[in-house]
């Protein structure tokens, strides 16, 4: 993405939660390219939620901002809910953006989760965002992510 001169060009095009297409050399001003998904993430996002509209917020995602090793990354994502039976989070999309398969995993909430917090470990190909995506018991859903830098990466194996 280009932001200034600081960031090097990474992908041609990013789209926003809304399937708006937008030029890395065309956003505004206090932007970020972390606003945006690239074109297979987006993809993936569709297949699992449908065409919805997705606000940013609610979630976040813990990631360490430098790994070593892409084999396994330790990945915890919270979303801000009471978990109650009248409010609370009924799934969490985990998405990233280069490794071969889009979709990390997929978490499966209710009330009585008593708290709206997932910690596992993934795998990343590459450095990348990744992407967490709540749908909650009121049908709206919102998001966050995280840049990663991976020094050695995994998944690279050919599917």
């Amino acid at each position: 993405a280009v932001i200034g001169d600081t960031e090097q060009q990474v992908l041609d095009y990013y789209y926003d939660y809304n399937d708006n297409e937008v030029s890395p050399y065309k956003l505004a001003e206090g932007q970020t390219s972390g606003q945006y998904f690239a074109k297979e993430q987006r993809e993936a996002i569709r297949k699992a939620i449908g065409d919805v509209r997705v606000n940013p917020g609610k979630v976040t995602l813990d990631l360490p901002q430098l790994v070593e090793n892409g084999n396994t990354v330790p990945m915890t994502v919270a979303v801000e809910s009471p978990m109650t039976a009248q409010d609370h989070v009924t799934a969490i999309h985990v998405f990233n953006e280069k490794n071969p398969q889009p979709n990390v995993v997929t978490f499966h909430l209710g009330p009585r989760a008593g708290l709206a917090a997932v910690t596992t470990r993934i795998r990343l190909a590459d450095s990348q965002k990744v992407v967490a995506i709540a749908r909650m018991s009121d049908g709206s859903y919102w998001s966050g992510s995280a840049d990663v830098v991976v020094t050695l990466a995994a998944c690279t194996e050919a599917i």
